[in-house]
């Protein structure tokens, strides 16, 4: 049977959430507790630091502090997103059922609950070291321009990198407790990984911006689209790689990145720009993308530790 062309809409009742009542559904839809896949994509790059930096079985705690905290704060950027984006999500066909854009959430109680999830991130900012915590919180400042991005520039996708690959700069110091250059080429590869798969994500919405005068790298690429993407993933591969040389200098240590580098390049290859299940496919596909490159961090730092 061919697969679905419908695009998938951001507010679905299935499932264990159909099960809970409306008012605690309406919370976890608007955290996106019930779509995992921006937890994954927010925690990786803080995994990726700590693994590289040789500190993964040691720092285990830590690992795992930085998944509440990914769990946390992308539930809190997902509510603040749609507070501030109101009015455009109630245009546009995949977020229009949004709990803030269609009114079964009050701005009031919102802000209540973004409140509430910054309260546990917080408990997470507790337990780093002196020097992760002020890295982190240097992270505010581009979190909050960020839902203002896609109306000043064609490229909303690249602040997104900036954002979502912040964990690479809080983890490196948290684990080692210093910053060192392997740290920066991981973190600018970061970037242009959510650049790439942030792109396809924005390929579902492509009309719907047109109309309603949203600018993304989706819309700036156009017809080039997949050549874009491609470009995007090369970049993050040869930061990737100029990172993990930077631990280990060794032409078999940069082995380690195949297996990242022929998902991506699949990703990409076989991308149908025009296809939003497609689309959704792919991009939810970087779950697997990121568990990869932590494989690849995990052999590398742990044997220049060795």
């Amino acid at each position: 049977m061919a697969p679905p062309t419908s695009i998938v809409p951001d507010s679905e009742h299935r499932g264990l959430l159909n099960l809970l009542p409306q008012r605690a559904r309406d919370l976890v839809q608007l955290a996106r507790i019930d779509r995992p896949i921006g937890i994954w994509l927010l925690f990786w790059p803080g995994a990726w630091a700590v693994a590289l930096a040789g500190h993964a079985f040691d720092r285990w705690d830590l690992i795992a502090w930085f998944a509440l905290g990914a769990a946390a704060m992308r539930g809190a950027g997902c509510v603040y997103n749609d507070i501030v984006d109101r009015d455009l999500d109630a245009q546009v066909a995949r977020t229009r059922e949004r709990p803030v854009a269609s009114g079964r959430v009050s701005l009031l109680l919102a802000w209540g609950w973004l409140f509430a999830l910054c309260m546990i991130g917080l408990i997470v900012l507790l337990q780093l070291n002196g020097l992760a915590q002020i890295v982190a919180l240097g992270s505010l400042a581009p979190v909050a321009a960020y839902p203002f991005m896609k109306r000043i520039t064609w490229w909303p996708q690249a602040w997104l990198g900036i954002v979502f690959s912040w964990a690479c700069l809080v983890g490196w110091p948290a684990a080692a407790g210093r910053i060192e250059p392997a740290m920066l080429w991981l973190y600018a590869g970061s970037i242009f990984w959510v650049l790439g798969y942030d792109t396809i994500y924005a390929l579902q919405d492509i009309e719907d911006d047109r109309i309603v005068g949203v600018k993304s790298s989706a819309r700036a690429l156009g017809r080039h689209a997949r050549a874009g993407v491609t470009a995007f993933y090369l970049i993050a591969l040869i930061l990737w790689g100029r990172a993990i040389w930077s631990v280990r200098p060794e032409a078999l240590a940069l082995v380690a990145l195949l297996p990242v580098a022929g998902h991506l390049l699949w990703q990409a290859a076989g991308l149908k720009p025009a296809d939003g299940a497609d689309a959704l496919m792919r991009f939810r596909s970087n779950r697997f993308a990121g568990l990869l490159l932590f494989l690849a961090c995990l052999v590398v730092g742990t044997a220049s530790r060795a």
